[in-house]
């Protein structure tokens, strides 16, 4: 049955020793913990004054840095709640477990605090009544800032629970935590984690492991602790780092303090319109053309626009250089192409390879332009002039200069040398030559992922060439003027599009060497001007005779002692690095992705190591899938597993049974998750005129924020009605807030369902969920998740008749 959150008693006088006792013991550990973070702090000082030394010196010193850095900032997240649990083993063996581990200073001694993620803590979060696993007792431990505040006890007994009841690990802290007000961030729950979602946090790294939990199962919590575990116990795992994709900015922000407050820097945390380094996707296509977008179909048709830019076209091309029109033809034209893409180079690294059989071509033909013309001239001039005499001339005249020996002559040697240099001239002039750069570009432009979809969506025809698995309605949809901006669903094929032009990087690696030999030659004026100074100044032979700085330090080595470290964490790089490929994917709300994000994020992870987490019930996007068969098989066939969370943590047990018709509804088929506890308090459904609709929204948005007190109210509405709610909204509470990516720590957020996907508040006020079902073809599924999103109170605004899923919520006439 679900529990409800007892009133806390007052502390006894054996309570009062055990804090004390608990109070010492967390002392030491913040002694403890001061005292590395101050030896990190100082070594990591030393090592950034530190800039010399060779190549190698230089790379232990970044990776020392980086250790350093990252371990003063771990020290730094854990500051609030370092402690929270304490073990007492049946053979009197008594440990703490912590955020993070803590050595004593004599290393061989126990560890001072256990990290929360070795498998020693394991039975912390496994160990029941029924099955103690050689536990006595477990504890939880209550603190703020530097203070204990309160112990919870639990001893395994060895009773068994009772058929059909959900047995709580650590009850009295979980529902503390539950029933806890809300701040417009996710906690963490390392505290209170339950032995299903530590079984999954724990599971193997290899493969696709799928977490399918509806609303308050705590998807997310066991997505962003399973990410430090993996981090804990694979450490390669940080050279690369993980990958963290959810479903808005909204949603990012709103967990991005669990990973620091678990000690990990090694996570990036982003939406798939963010994986495209410089890109701001600031706008959302329609639904119809989402969907389009989101087909995997549209990676064939990229393909094909890209190729369609290789030379294509029908008949020959003519091309005017030096003087001549020369006809470059199809089949020719199709000769190169085939040679610049038999090495399946992508179309920006294979354009130098076309550029050179075009340019060859030309410069051969212009050399045997010119040949000609000279057999022409010789021709003509040999009807006006007795050719035999000027030979014998000539010959008469190398005699002279050579002796009685007549030289042998060949004239088909001396034509073809005459055609090679006629030739080597036009291979160096003609790629300068202004017309002919501007027929290589047209045959074969440089092309940037930005200009192939701009020109592409903007030209019918062109659309149409590419796109012929498209019907004429859906090519109409994608269409748009060059110039209009980028949509979140444009960044997968983006992405895409860079996969297939690639970057041809050989002038910033020629401008890096030039870059390079210019440091080398100014530090070897340096060294120069040093050892000249010596000389001429010091008169003393004796000092003549030591070595100084110019003597032991090379130009190279004392160039690259100015060279700036890359200071940057794992995350901030990879950030910056569309070719990142990332360790691990962790990819929350995973029920939201369409087919071509889903290859977008294969390219980050090609080895396939995934967490995906999400409910099928919630998908809101009109490219999302049906099952999750659907949304993974085209990338990883059948190796993927299924696990399930089956309890309802956050949701309690009445919110739970108002939205039970939304969930049969969506898939009859599903169960919805067991509540742990029960509020009291019956969603409220209230019903009014639409005239006087925006007036009584704000009217209660107002009552229900005084009743959430210091918590977070909801209210959640349709995405047409958020400017005109919103401000009706302030009229009443002016501290609420909205748009694009509100401040969720402010005390009221009006938001609609695809903004309050995957966040929590201790109370929703939902309005006009008709216009909600209406929105979208998802509309279902955009009510559940309305619906669902109160760890407290929900209220339903209707104006007008409720929707038949709803009418049980109206009062009983």
């Amino acid at each position: 049955m679900p529990s409800s959150l007892p009133p806390a008693p007052e502390k006894s006088e054996l309570e009062k020793s055990e804090l004390d006792l608990e109070q010492a013991r967390l002392d030491v550990l913040y002694q403890r913990m001061d005292l590395r973070r101050q030896q990190a702090a100082a070594e990591l000082a030393a090592a950034l004054r530190d800039s010399g030394g060779t190549a190698q010196a230089r790379l232990e010193r970044g990776v020392a840095v980086h250790r350093l850095s990252s371990e003063v900032a771990r020290y730094d997240a854990v500051e609030q709640g370092l402690c929270f649990g304490r073990v007492d083993l049946l053979d009197g063996t008594r440990r703490y477990l912590g955020r993070i581990g803590l050595r004593a200073a004599d290393a061989e001694a126990e560890p001072l605090l256990i990290d929360w993620r070795a498998p020693a803590a394991r039975p912390f979060y496994t160990a029941t009544a029924a099955a103690p696993q050689g536990l006595r007792l477990r504890r939880n431990l209550r603190t703020r800032d530097r203070r204990v505040t309160q112990v919870d006890d639990e001893w395994l007994d060895g009773a068994a629970p009772d058929p059909g009841e959900v047995r709580l690990v650590g009850e009295a802290a979980l529902l503390a935590a539950l029933g806890a007000e809300r701040t417009g961030r996710m906690r963490t729950a390392v505290a209170t984690l339950q032995t299903e979602q530590d079984r999954i946090i724990r599971a193997p790294r290899t493969g696709v492991l799928v977490v399918q939990g509806g609303p308050g199962t705590g998807k997310t919590v066991v997505a962003l602790h399973r990410a430090a575990y993996l981090l804990y116990t694979h450490p390669r795992l940080d050279e690369r780092g993980v990958l963290v994709v959810g479903p808005n900015p909204v949603f990012l922000r709103y967990i991005s303090q669990v990973l620091p407050g678990l000690g990990e820097t090694g996570v990036l945390l982003s939406t798939v319109g963010e994986l495209l380094p410089g890109l701001v996707a600031d706008r959302r296509d329609p639904a119809p053309v989402a969907e389009i977008k989101g087909r995997l179909v549209m990676a064939e048709v990229l393909d094909t626009a890209v190729r369609q830019r290789q030379a294509a076209g029908d008949g020959p091309v003519e091309a005017a250089v030096g003087g001549e029109r020369l006809l470059l033809e199809r089949e020719f034209l199709e000769r190169a192409v085939a040679q610049a893409t038999a090495g399946r180079l992508p179309h920006n690294l294979a354009r130098p390879l076309f550029r050179r059989a075009v340019v060859g071509e030309l410069a051969r033909r212009l050399a045997g332009v010119i040949a000609e013309l000279e057999d022409r001239i010789e021709a003509d001039l040999a009807g006006r002039i007795d050719t035999a005499a000027l030979d014998r001339a000539a010959a008469e005249d190398l005699a002279g200069l050579f002796g009685d020996g007549e030289p042998e002559t060949d004239r088909e040697a001396e034509a073809s040398e005459e055609f090679a240099e006629a030739q080597a001239h036009w291979l160096e002039a003609l790629p300068r030559d202004p017309a002919v750069r501007r027929l290589l570009d047209r045959l074969w432009p440089a092309l940037t992922p930005y200009r192939l979809l701009e020109e592409l969506f903007a030209d019918p025809d062109r659309l149409a060439a590419a796109a012929p698995q498209l019907t004429p309605a859906e090519r109409g949809l994608l269409l748009r003027r060059a110039g209009s901006g980028w949509t979140e669903s444009d960044v997968p094929l983006l992405d895409e599009a860079a996969e297939l032009l690639g970057h041809d990087d050989r002038a910033a690696e020629l401008r890096r060497a030039r870059e390079r030999a210019e440091e080398i030659e100014y530090a070897q004026g340096v060294l120069d001007i040093a050892r000249g100074s010596r000389s001429l100044g010091d008169e003393d032979p004796d000092r003549a005779e030591q070595l100084g700085g110019a003597d032991v330090v090379g130009a190279e080595q004392l160039a690259g002692r100015h060279q700036q470290a890359d200071l940057r964490t794992v995350a901030e790089r990879a950030a910056a690095d569309r070719t990142w490929v990332f360790g691990h994917v962790i990819v929350d709300e995973a029920q939201e992705l369409s087919p071509m994000a889903w290859r977008l994020l294969v390219r980050r992870c090609p080895t396939r190591s995934f967490t995906v987490v999400g409910d099928i019930a919630q998908t809101g996007e009109a490219a999302g899938p049906a099952s999750w068969a659907e949304a993974l098989t085209p990338f990883f066939g059948d190796r993927w597993r299924l696990e399930r969370l089956t309890v309802n943590y956050r949701t309690p047990a009445e919110i739970i049974a108002a939205s039970d018709p939304v969930l049969a509804a969506i898939r009859p088929e599903s169960e919805p998750a067991r509540a742990v506890r029960s509020s009291g308090v019956a969603p409220r459904c209230e019903q009014v005129r639409r005239a006087a609709f925006p007036a009584r929204l704000a009217a209660l948005a107002a009552e229900e924020a005084a009743q959430t007190g210091a918590g977070r109210l909801a209210v959640i509405v349709p995405e047409a009605g958020l400017p005109r709610l919103a401000e009706a909204v302030r009229t009443t509470v002016p501290e609420a807030v909205w748009g694009a990516e509100p401040d969720l720590e402010r005390p009221v957020a009006v938001l609609t369902p695809r903004q309050a996907k995957g966040l929590e508040f201790d109370s929703v006020l939902l309005a006009d969920p008709a216009a909600v079902l209406a929105a979208s073809p998802r509309g279902l599924n955009d009510l559940y998740v309305a619906l669902t999103r109160s760890s407290r109170r929900l209220t339903v605004l209707l104006p007008g008749p409720a929707p038949e899923l709803l009418a049980h919520l109206l009062p009983t006439p």
